[in-house]
């Protein structure tokens, strides 16, 4: 098991890490809308899903994969009626790419941000 840690995306904020390797497999912690430098974006939920995808990017990036490589991928959400708002983010990100996904609503997320997401990558060897 290896711990992936980058600083181009926010430090864990707990005891955990960004993400984990096992063998060819990326398992990344939830990634919610902070810079790398901690910053919280603004209550807007479209800032903060394309800041959410940075983050997952580049924690993906750390582990040597990307997006394409994504075979799973859940959403947390705090208002599901920003659904259409949020697909038209993600189909940007994972256009041709269509890894499975879950997408569910929760009273509260960590530091109150409209959204989280975490996936399950396999390295690209």
């Amino acid at each position: 098991m290896k711990r992936i840690e980058t600083k181009h995306a926010p430090e864990a904020i707990g005891p955990y890490s960004q993400a984990i390797q096992m063998g060819e497999w990326i398992f990344t912690s939830g990634q919610i809308p902070l810079t790398p430098e901690g910053e919280l974006v603004e209550p807007d939920i479209e800032k903060q899903a394309h800041q959410t995808f940075r983050n997952v990017e580049a924690v993906l990036e750390a582990a040597g994969c990307q997006l394409k490589d994504v075979v799973k991928t859940t959403l947390f959400v705090k208002d599901l009626g920003h659904f259409e708002q949020i697909n038209a983010i993600y189909g940007k990100y994972f256009s041709e790419h269509k890894p499975a996904r879950s997408c569910v609503e929760v009273s509260r997320l960590p530091k109150d941000v409209l959204i989280e997401m975490e996936v399950i990558a396999r390295v690209n060897k």
